[in-house]
């Protein structure tokens, strides 16, 4: 058992009570995650307004970026939480663990962004130059890559808080990427 625990509402500021209400409303329940942030007073809000900011990518894109960069950085709780987004933005079971590999191979464009994005989280934002030539001729922007940037940071984010406190996975849990020759 972990001893970080997740706030309920009545355990946090009266804002975030207000927050964790839309949650409801809208989500049919507040994520653990969503709800750890509430134990500071204003993380939880602005959390969610740089992950629901406006940006140039696809919802499916973003996905791309939060499968990938969940992976890499071993975040079971985002990788599970992301799987179940995933498969609502479109992708298949069998799509979405390649993704997390960190290529799309089901689609030249999607590729390019999964490759960059794993080449810019493993390099430190030093992407290759291979991948970064690759998701230009992709079609991709410098806006575009802006904003990959910004949700690689507010993926890792998270990432970094669930693997500092490991508190419940409340979505189904995620298969593990089988690996060979690791």
């Amino acid at each position: 058992m972990s001893k970080f625990q997740v706030p309920t509402k009545n355990e946090v500021s009266a804002d975030n009570q207000a927050i964790f209400d839309k949650l409801q409303a809208g989500l049919g329940f507040v994520p653990n995650l969503y709800a750890y942030y509430a134990k500071n007073d204003t993380a939880l809000g602005d959390y969610l307004a740089l992950q629901n900011r406006k940006s140039t990518l696809k919802a499916k894109e973003r996905e791309v970026i939060n499968l990938v960069v969940s992976q890499y950085n071993g975040c079971r709780y985002c990788q599970s939480a992301h799987t179940v987004l995933g498969g609502m933005n479109g992708f298949t079971p069998e799509q979405i663990l390649e993704i997390r590999g960190g290529t799309a191979s089901f689609d030249t464009k999607l590729d390019a962004l999964a490759r960059f994005t794993l080449s810019a989280a493993a390099n430190k934002g030093n992407a290759s130059t291979a991948t970064k030539d690759a998701f230009f001729a992709a079609g991709y922007t410098e806006a575009n890559m802006i904003d990959v940037v910004i949700v690689i940071g507010d993926k890792t984010i998270s990432n970094y808080l669930h693997n500092l406190t490991g508190f419940a996975i409340d979505f189904p849990i995620a298969p593990e990427l089988e690996t060979t020759n690791a």
